[in-house]
């Protein structure tokens, strides 16, 4: 369980991203939770300084080509960073473990072997409510969370 707000940050210790552009990879699966993943991290982002015509959002169907997404925007030398947000929720099967497993090696290898960082917002819950407590509930916002992260990390 999350111990803190995940949309909880010192503001002062984020650098200003208005010269810096974003790949966003966005899980078509689980709308409503990565929709309002994505709602958090944009509007972060301008918060920012980031302008909203150096922001690009691409879709994919799952949490799973997550990867193929975020390694083509890799690909492009116009992005400070790419960020992933998706949602897995458990479910009956193994199939939970086995997407949430490749997602995170797919991309702790993509960290590895690009030139640019790769932010990863996959929400792993047990259930429905979880995903909803973190994607501006009571747990705040993972996308506020990666947008934060992928400004700091294009610093780097």
């Amino acid at each position: 369980m999350a111990t803190r707000n995940l949309s909880d940050y010192d503001p002062s210790r984020v650098p200003d991203a208005s010269n810096m552009i974003f790949g966003i990879v966005v899980a078509e699966w689980n709308p409503d939770i990565t929709g309002a993943l994505l709602d958090g991290c944009v509007s972060t982002l301008e918060k920012h300084g980031a302008l909203p015509e150096n922001i690009h959002v691409k879709t994919v169907p799952g949490s799973f080509e997550l990867i193929y997404g975020a390694h083509q925007m890799t690909l492009n030398d116009g992005y400070d960073a790419v960020i992933i947000l998706g949602s897995v929720i458990r479910g009956e099967t193994p199939h939970f473990d086995y997407i949430c497993q490749g997602v995170t090696a797919g991309i702790a290898r993509l960290n590895a072997t690009s030139s640019i960082p790769v932010v990863y917002g996959l929400l792993t819950t047990n259930d429905k409510q979880q995903a909803l407590d973190r994607a501006g509930g009571r747990l705040g916002n993972k996308g506020d969370e990666c947008a934060v992260v992928a400004i700091k990390m294009a610093k780097f």
